[in-house]
């Protein structure tokens, strides 16, 4: 299909009007969450031949997610949707003013390989609710989960409406040629800068929800067997390949050896083994090359099993007496690599921290208030815990996207809706009582008048 045909087919259908009818978009919503809930066995299949993934995890991690958006826009769209009233300044005066939002129009929006579902499906949930239509690319990398989503999307909805477009590098580049009123996309800086770059051409505008490095800090006043189990949980969920997983782990040098031993024996427990249900499989060959390259063996403390690249199994690696030199800390690691660095001055700590680029997430383990304060204070991050890792992403209430060079723009809930909506100012004025004070000729008494007045 001609992509440039489907891409203006998108904009008749927009300017038609029919995205726009609120009981449209939550029957679009509706029939989505029914096709998807028909079809989970087919989605569990596919993803598991991507890399290994079970319908566990796929459910928990990916389904509820895009299920949980539904059902928050199925309740709330006619209170999001509504026109709000707002204060009018005494200027204005006899009028009244309002805020409404508007659909956008065309989105395109790039989804990324390590959640393909939630991260091409929820994106597409929210545009849906701001009363868009959608060029949708999900990643190439998992082949099985975008063939699942072409079928799904392609078969049920009309293609003026909602497309998938498969393929790779050349289709997302002839893709980003294209015009559109807003462009969603999920990845790396690096691919990140492109898609910017070639959204400036047209000024639309854009949202990034990129990367960086996360960071994790447990302090001597944490409660280290909760903060232990909840960090590895975060960490080697989808092994690793998560976004906002914590990328490396700063503890105090006071409990450096007790953390480590908690951690070996928490792995211990769950093993995760190239067997397991609840491990994945590094997306591909050169993802596992990659990871390979960023151990120094010297600095491996332990090693929760044994690697297989066949299988592109990668067993939970944790490094010891790491510093900033290190090749494991000049990116993103992005894998099932768990770098630990020791500190004994938190706030120097935080101030390191704050030098490197802004991380999408971090999480800190502690139970005093100054430690926390502190936190929150200087440290600038997209989104993340205290006590916990990973579950801000689970609510629909709170905004998630970056800051800086792990993204620009948030979505999710309310905060979807506003993503892919204009609010356009309106103000009501009344036609009597119109004063002459602001026309012209100007006089010293008028200007002291809108003195009074301004």
């Amino acid at each position: 299909m001609d992509l440039q045909q489907i891409h203006e087919s998108q904009r008749q259908f927009f300017l038609s009007g029919a995205t726009k009818s609120i009981n449209f978009r939550k029957q679009q919503l509706f029939k989505l969450k029914e096709l998807l809930k028909s079809n989970e066995e087919k989605c569990y299949d596919a993803i598991y031949k991507d890399f290994r993934k079970s319908p566990f995890e796929t459910y928990t991690n990916e389904l509820t997610i895009i299920y949980s958006e539904i059902d928050f826009y199925l309740k709330h769209l006619d209170r999001l949707a509504k026109p709000k009233r707002v204060r009018t300044n005494l200027a204005n005066l006899p009028g009244k003013s309002y805020r409404y939002s508007d659909p956008l129009g065309i989105t395109l929006l790039i989804g990324a390989w390590n959640y393909p579902y939630q991260l091409t499906l929820a994106p597409l949930v929210s545009a849906i609710a701001g009363g868009n239509t959608a060029m949708i690319k999900p990643s190439e990398l998992p082949e099985q989960t975008m063939l699942f989503m072409e079928e799904l999307i392609n078969t049920n909805f009309p293609k003026e409406y909602l497309y998938v477009i498969k393929g790779g590098i050349p289709e997302t580049t002839a893709l980003l040629e294209l015009r559109y009123d807003k462009i969603f996309f999920t990845g790396s800086p690096k691919v990140g800068k492109i898609v910017y770059q070639a959204a400036a051409k047209h000024l639309c505008p854009v949202t990034l929800e990129l990367g960086g490095k996360s960071p994790a800090i447990i302090t001597p006043s944490a409660d280290l067997k909760v903060a232990v189990k909840r960090l590895i949980w975060g960490k080697f969920l989808n092994s690793g390949q998560t976004c906002i997983a914590p990328d490396y782990l700063y503890v105090h040098e006071s409990i450096k050896d007790q953390v480590l031993q908690m951690i070996k024996i928490v792995l211990e427990e769950i093993r995760y083994t190239e067997h397991s249900d609840h491990y994945v499989s590094i997306i591909n060959r050169r993802n596992y090359d990659r990871l390979e390259q960023m151990i120094n063996k010297d600095k491996v403390a332990y090693i929760s099993g044994k690697n297989n690249p066949e299988l592109l199994h990668f067993a939970p690696t944790i490094m010891t007496d790491v510093s900033w030199e290190d090749q494991v800390m000049q990116e993103e690691i992005f894998g099932p690599i768990l770098p630990i660095l020791t500190y004994i001055d938190l706030e120097q700590t935080y101030q390191i921290i704050s030098q490197q680029e802004k991380p999408l997430s971090a999480y800190l383990f502690s139970n005093e208030s100054l430690e926390k304060e502190m936190f929150l204070e200087y440290l600038s991050f997209g989104g993340g815990c205290i006590n916990d890792t990973i579950m801000h992403v689970a609510n629909e209430y709170l905004p998630f996207g970056g800051v800086g060079n792990s993204g620009i723009g948030n979505y999710h809930g309310e905060a979807g809706f506003q993503c892919f909506t204009h609010q356009k100012s309106v103000l009501k004025k009344a036609t009597w009582g119109e004063p002459n004070i602001k026309y012209p000729p100007y006089t010293e008494t008028k200007l002291k008048w809108i003195k009074r007045l301004l």
